[in-house]
């Protein structure tokens, strides 16, 4: 029984940490870095980067490359492995639409298939990338597409439920995603996944951007500015030590999340896109997101005031208030929240 416990202990380390989240670095630097470019671009004199940003676009093999590539690398595959990553990356991604969870299944079991045999022969150089790709793009063909089938049918039901329950759904998806973004699993990935839109992308890139600001900004007496930008514009996961070592430092920043969820979805009604959903303010992405989702809709400075109020001030201020009321009680004490940068 304690094997059994063990390898199954091991296999989620391996597959739904280790390897999903690398997978979020792959989509960083390619879908989203492309959003951003895509965004500079309408900079006066930054047009040339629009070449840059439509070949990063959603369509595009290239993010599947790169999600491939982050997932063998996640799973610190070998070098012959690793590069061929990147053909069953694109493979997975392209075939049936099938998207980041197709790139995800086909880069997996690709790399875990090519990495038995790497080693194993004299002609590693034909046998491991043959191995790798064709193991990877059958899976993918086969099984990423209905496994993406799914998420998309889940996100469609959290996207129309949100329109329909905006209280009790802007509560729902405002904590959990801004837990999921800072627990070690990848939030961008299952919002990407799940094609998050409207009420309840708006509602999670609130609770992710509370959780992000919320942590900098209370944590802030241990970690000073370098810890306030690490956490607010790169990612809350860095807590993740100290939230095991003290579970208690984390209800400031989703007790703050479940009241401004509702307040988004139901008085401001902010909007976002996938891509946006699941980064809350990590390089500012979750901003370009809602400004994309609502421009036109209402005035341009009606949307920055909004995204400053709901993504940085009240999560700011919720949370503060609230961790120095456990600071005050001694459930929170100085050093709780330190970081090891």
């Amino acid at each position: 029984m304690d094997n059994i416990k063990r390898i199954i202990k091991k296999g989620i380390k391996r597959y739904a940490l280790d390897a999903f989240s690398a997978m979020a670095l792959g989509l960083f630097s390619s879908l989203i870095v492309g959003l951003i470019l895509s965004q500079l671009s309408r900079l006066p004199g930054l047009g040339f980067i629009k070449g840059f940003s439509d070949i990063l676009s959603a369509e595009s093999p290239v993010v599947g490359a790169a999600i491939g590539v982050a997932v063998a690398h996640g799973l610190r595959a070998q070098p012959l492995v690793l590069f061929s990553s990147a053909a069953t990356g694109a493979l997975g991604y392209t075939y049936m639409n099938a998207g980041p969870v197709g790139a995800f299944i086909a880069a997996l079991v690709g790399a875990e298939l090519g990495s038995l045999v790497a080693g194993k022969s004299k002609v590693d150089i034909v046998i491991v990338p043959s191995v790798t790709i064709i193991a990877g793009g059958l899976t993918g063909s086969f099984v990423g597409p209905y496994i993406s089938s799914f998420m998309v049918w889940l996100g469609y039901l959290i996207n129309t439920t949100t329109t329909l329950h905006p209280l009790p759904m802007g509560i729902l998806v405002s904590s959990s995603m801004g837990m999921i973004l800072t627990a070690p699993i990848s939030s961008a990935a299952l919002a990407i996944s799940m094609q998050m839109s409207g009420l309840a992308a708006g509602a999670a890139t609130v609770g992710c951007s509370t959780q992000m600001i919320g942590f900098a900004v209370a944590s802030y007496r241990e970690n000073k500015v370098e810890g306030l930008i690490a956490q607010g514009l790169g990612t809350s996961m860095l807590q993740v030590p100290n939230i095991i070592k003290k579970p208690q430092i984390w209800i400031p920043p989703t007790l703050a999340s479940a009241i401004l969820g509702p307040i988004s979805t139901t008085i401001l009604k902010l909007e976002g896109t996938p891509i946006g959903a699941g980064m809350g303010t990590s390089g500012l992405v979750g901003q370009f997101a809602t400004w994309t989702a609502m421009e036109g809709t209402i005035p341009s400075w009606l949307i920055l005031v909004e995204i400053l109020l709901m993504h940085f001030i009240l999560p700011a201020l919720l949370t503060l208030v609230f961790s120095e009321l456990m600071r005050i009680k001694g459930w929170i004490q100085y050093g709780d929240m330190k970081l090891k940068l």
